[in-house]
């Protein structure tokens, strides 16, 4: 299946691997870069009392070293980077993974990921780890918890696009305490860092490309200054400071230190704050640039800015106020205003990296009916991951906003955004543990080793920051279980409103039995009829006939699909299929997305659906004789290509634009008053027979005549005596999201004037 990254990124020339690694720098390392501004800062803040040695200085270097060491280069670079999902990456990445692996999935539709010919489907037969596979696949409640999961890790991913961008700016304008009181810088931050807050979230509807030519070279200068800064001080304070790197380190610190040693874990982990960004921005750049501009840039950089002030701190400890100060102090003074200045650019663009990966995952929620529908805009026309949601945009800015005034300390936001990062760090590991024995095959004890080795590390990192709760951990928390009940309340409503459909469905003798006793009449054109249902006929469908007992000639049910996969490609988009006889001319279409691809305009999208069922014709192996075969779901479907059939419009007032002569057309006998559509066919394309060239005919003419769309509006309510939990859930928060939510995407672009829409109640 195609992904929004080149398909050959495995054979990349050198030249075109390395611009790649540069650009990645800009996109996916902005946040990681600018972590040394706040983790020693954080670290030594209150949980570990000054001392005159330098045991705890070097202590919290070799965590700082071995930290990165582990989860940035081991885990995600030479392992997670493995487990893309068709070049994506991310939480939702996993999770589709192994729904594409084993029939894990717990949201409505999720079996046409791995059939009806998506390329990419797994042959379930042949996997190995077959009785983990197979107790997933037996027990609902291990789905759910599955599902739970990864909604829980996007919880924390949307609460990281909050607080880091609050943690980044509020840290990089705190380099003003150093030339002024502190009664004055106190009242400068905290302007200053919402001043850029507001600057940086106004400018989200640009989009990165605009501005994506600066971002890279601001970070490279921005290490670059680290590195030179950190290479100084170790040369100037103490070139001996490289022995902290040893891990017994961390044993003397621990020991010496005990529980406010553990307890300070939760600024450290600061270290690894955007390692995410590595795997979830992998559907831009291909995993060798990622690797190599991690390996051979960012990495060294990182260890040298941290030797560096482990270095001055161990020549300055004696001065109390030099860990409230931080970063800033060990910046040589004449360089200091400067670095300040290409620290808040930096600051900026790693912001900018979560608040975009926020957009990203929040799209790929809706795509998966996990969150209700937003207005998406596409701010690039060449890199389709490039978005920005304006209602997520404004929120995400007056939380940010609101964090910042509220908390004024570099500390407690530091707390709050590692809870959330470790969070996301600890739900990854957790899912792949399960790509190791359901995606790889390997053995159950190399998964068992992967999760307990990185799992005791990020747990031990967890303990410490969940000890920070009320310091400001609970914000994470607490904007997770808002982001997490408006998920659940809206894929609970979702999955109850399609299995009302399910149940309630019709099936085809109904359908057709209602025309001798209400007179249905058949009108001219296409009558496009959209339901969630992939087989039967809806009951929308149903009442609709009965109160306006009339439909058009060609009647097309259409079934919109989002599928946990990146991409579904065009060849693969469509799946046709008839209903009842072919006299009737009632076809479905069933629509395939994944969460990452971009429903098109309604023009371009009608002209695809009409070449969809026009090829569905011409290579249809057999005819429906009396019954169909759709008389009770819906039949077969097949996979059709567009590539065949071509459609041509034009009015008469228009010279003939037919195609090459080579070519064969077929051509109404009824002129069209303004419009004229004809099915050109390939040259090679076999003699049809006869009713097959006059179900074209009649298709064009109804092309000719016009497209009608008819929706069904749904107002779900809960039943009479359900519980009032569940009331709860559907009648109050269902509601008000269904209300204040935007319609689906591809009926955004439809005509008011073609748009029918049915109300209808559902009791679930």
């Amino acid at each position: 299946m195609g992904t929004a990254a080149d398909p050959s990124k495995s054979k990349r020339p050198w030249r075109a691997t390395l611009i790649l690694a540069y650009q990645s720098l800009g996109v996916v390392y902005g946040d990681l870069s600018i972590s040394p501004l706040y983790v020693f800062k954080s670290a030594f803040a209150e949980d570990i009392e000054h001392s005159e040695t330098n045991e705890e200085i070097f202590g919290v270097l070799s965590f700082v070293f071995w930290t990165l060491t582990l989860i940035p280069l081991i885990k995600y670079v030479f392992i997670v980077l493995r487990a893309d999902d068709h070049g994506e990456g991310g939480t939702f990445a996993l999770y589709s993974l192994l729904c594409r692996h084993a029939r894990v999935g717990f949201l409505p539709g999720d079996e046409f990921a791995e059939e009806k010919g998506i390329s990419g489907a797994q042959d379930l037969g042949g996997i190995s780890g077959g009785r983990v596979r197979r107790t997933m696949e037996s027990h609902r409640l291990l789905q759910s918890f599955l599902l739970f999961l990864a909604l829980v890790g996007t919880c924390m991913v949307i609460g990281d696009g909050i607080l880091t961008p609050a943690l980044s700016v509020f840290s990089a304008v705190s380099g003003l305490e150093l030339s002024m009181t502190r009664e004055h810088h106190q009242y400068l931050e905290v302007p200053a860092a919402c001043f850029v807050l507001v600057c940086l979230f106004a400018l989200q509807h640009y989009g990165t490309h605009r501005v994506g030519f600066l971002f890279a070279p601001i970070v490279v200068v921005w290490l670059l200054c680290m590195s030179s800064i950190g290479l100084y001080n170790i040369v100037h304070w103490n070139p001996h400071v490289y022995k902290a790197l040893s891990p017994y380190y961390m044993y003397k610190f621990l020991r010496k230190t005990q529980r406010r040693g553990w307890m300070s874990l939760g600024g450290i982990l600061l270290c690894i704050t955007g390692s995410e960004a590595m795997y979830a921005d992998l559907g831009h750049f291909s995993q060798f640039s990622i690797q190599m501009a991690f390996t051979s840039v960012v990495y060294p950089s990182l260890v040298l800015a941290y030797m560096g002030q482990a270095a001055y701190l161990s020549r300055h400890h004696i001065i109390n106020t030099d860990y409230r100060i931080g970063f800033y102090l060990s910046v040589p003074e004449k360089l200091r205003w400067p670095v300040m200045a290409v620290a808040i650019l930096a600051a900026v663009v790693g912001s900018q990296a979560v608040i975009t990966g926020t957009f990203s995952i929040i799209r790929q929620c809706t795509a998966l009916e996990c969150f209700p529908r937003i207005k998406v805009v596409h701010t690039s026309s060449k890199i389709h991951g490039q978005i920005y949601i304006p209602e997520i945009n404004w929120i995400l800015m007056m939380l940010c906003l609101a964090v910042t005034i509220g908390f004024r300390d570099t500390k407690k936001l530091g707390n709050a955004s590692g809870l959330a990062v470790i969070t996301v760090m600890l739900v990854t590991t957790c899912l792949m543990s399960l790509v190791i024995i359901m995606c790889w095959n390997k053995s159950i004890f190399l998964a068992l080793g992967f999760v307990f080795f990185f799992g005791f590390i990020e747990a031990l990192y967890f303990s410490a920051s969940m000890v920070k709760f009320l310091q400001g951990a609970w914000v994470p928390i607490a904007l997770s279980f808002i982001f997490l009940l408006v998920m659940g309340v809206w894929h609970y409503g979702t999955l109850k409103k399609y299995e009302y459909d399910i149940q309630s469905r019709i099936s085809i003798e109904y359908l057709l039995g209602l025309g001798p006793s209400l007179g249905v009449v058949r009108v001219r054109g296409i009558g496009l009829v959209q339901s969630e249902l992939v087989s039967g006929i809806p009951a929308i469908f149903s009442h609709f006939v009965t109160n306006l007992p009339a439909f058009h000639e060609v009647l097309v049910f259409l079934c919109i699909k989002s599928l946990p996969v990146p991409h579904v490609t065009p060849e693969e988009r469509f799946l046709v299929g008839r209903i009842g006889p072919r006299e009737f001319r009632l076809y479905r279409c069933i629509a395939r997305y994944g969460y990452r691809d971009i429903h098109k305009d309604d023009v371009e999208f009608e002209r695809d659906l009409v070449c969809s069922i026009a090829e569905f014709i011409r290579s249809e192996k057999f005819h429906h004789r009396g019954k169909g075969a759709d008389q009770e779901s819906g039949g077969e479907t097949m996979s059709v290509s567009r590539t065949g059939i071509k459609l041509c419009e034009e009015y008469d007032d228009k010279e003939d634009s037919a195609g090459p002569s080579e070519r064969r057309e077929i051509q109404s006998p009824v002129a069209a008053p303004r419009k004229r559509v004809r099915f050109i066919l390939p040259a090679e394309s076999p003699k049809m027979d006869s009713k097959a060239a006059q179900e074209l005919i009649e298709l064009q003419e109804a092309r000719e005549a016009g497209m009608a769309f008819i929706f069904g509006h749904y107002y779900v309510r809960a039943k009479r005596g359900s519980s009032l939990l569940k009331r709860l859930a559907i009648d109050v928060g269902y509601d008000f999201l269904r209300r204040n939510s935007r319609g689906p995407s591809y009926a955004m672009n439809v005509p008011h004037a073609s748009t029918l829409e049915v109300g209808m109640i559902c009791l679930v």
